[in-house]
């Protein structure tokens, strides 16, 4: 597994919005698209502003820690007919928990608990050099 972080949240030129994880060395970009409500709740979390509610990341985030549970990490596992997957790894009482997520979830969870983010090696064939992207564009004409 390649443990990633969290680049940015961005827009395409379609309007769309990307969430781009970014490998430790920081030459390989993953762009996941997500909507709007998950791309403001991970700008949120990115910036360190809380709201004055809890939104739904932090509401879980909050029900964890009451239930004396931790996130371990999260690993964004595969893509199929384009959509991404993730998993959410938990520990309470001593017992690991894999939950199936949405990668917008998890990261949003994940950057509100301070859990690492991974993906598996074989999603590499999935990502963007980062110099390529930064010099212009990348291979589906967006520019992040």
């Amino acid at each position: 597994m390649l443990q990633m972080k969290v680049k940015a949240v961005t827009v395409d030129q379609g309007g769309n919005f990307l969430v781009l994880l970014m490998d430790e060395e920081e030459r390989k970009v993953l762009p996941i698209s997500i909507g709007p409500v998950e791309a403001q709740s991970i700008a949120l979390a990115l910036q360190g502003k809380i709201p004055p509610r809890p939104l739904t990341h932090d509401l879980l985030k909050i029900i964890l820690e009451k239930l004396r549970g931790n996130l371990q990490k999260i690993v964004i596992t595969d893509i199929i007919d384009g959509t991404f997957y993730a998993e959410i790894y938990l520990e309470q009482d001593g017992e690991t928990m894999v939950l199936d997520s949405r990668p917008s979830d998890a990261i949003a969870l994940a950057l509100r608990c301070g859990a690492s983010i991974y993906m598996v090696t074989k999603m590499v064939e999935f990502t963007y050099d980062y110099e390529d992207i930064i010099s212009g564009g990348d291979a589906r004409g967006e520019t992040h």
